[in-house]
């Protein structure tokens, strides 16, 4: 595992970016969670792509935090209750040729109640993220989430390809 220079035999370095991506998830989450759109910017590049396959409708395209904020904030209106859990999160680390690049495979799960009824639902996905450290830190340069499963469904969903473009 490459370090924060992309040499692979500096584990300091390989430890010090493993705890700065879990920090940039963990407060993803929490700003979803929390639905404080205005803190996405500290997170993402500002023109990261985001691509959103829920599978049963046409996947959206969307650039940057605000476009993503606006869109997540207006899909968990509805909910009373809105918690995004991370499941598990396995990071790629920088290597010689891209210190500043990595990429990760992010397993979520959303607990959900309906504000109008007071249903209960969960759902599954997957995350599949570029990110970039910038003078600031690690930040999300892509993201690219797919459903998996969620209750009230027959059916899980096929595992998206792996992401291996460069």
């Amino acid at each position: 595992m490459p370090g924060a220079d992309g040499d692979p035999t500096d584990l300091d370095g390989a430890t010090n970016d493993h705890i700065a991506l879990t920090r940039l998830l963990a407060a993803y989450a929490d700003v979803v969670t929390r639905r404080s759109w205005p803190e996405l910017p500290e997170l993402f590049l500002p023109d990261a792509p985001v691509r959103v396959d829920t599978v049963t409708t046409p996947p959206r395209e969307l650039v940057g935090p605000a476009e993503l904020g606006a869109f997540i904030g207006g899909a968990v209106e509805r909910f009373g209750f809105f918690e995004l859990v991370i499941l598990n999160a396995r990071y790629e680390l920088p290597s010689i040729g891209a210190p500043d690049d990595a990429r990760g495979r992010v397993l979520i799960s959303e607990i959900r109640q309906e504000r109008d009824g007071g249903a209960w639902s969960t759902t599954y996905g997957v995350y599949q993220d570029r990110y970039r450290r910038t003078a600031d830190g690690w930040r999300f340069a892509r993201r690219a989430y797919q459903s998996l499963a969620r209750t009230g469904s027959d059916r899980a969903f096929p595992f998206p390809a792996l992401d291996t473009d460069p």
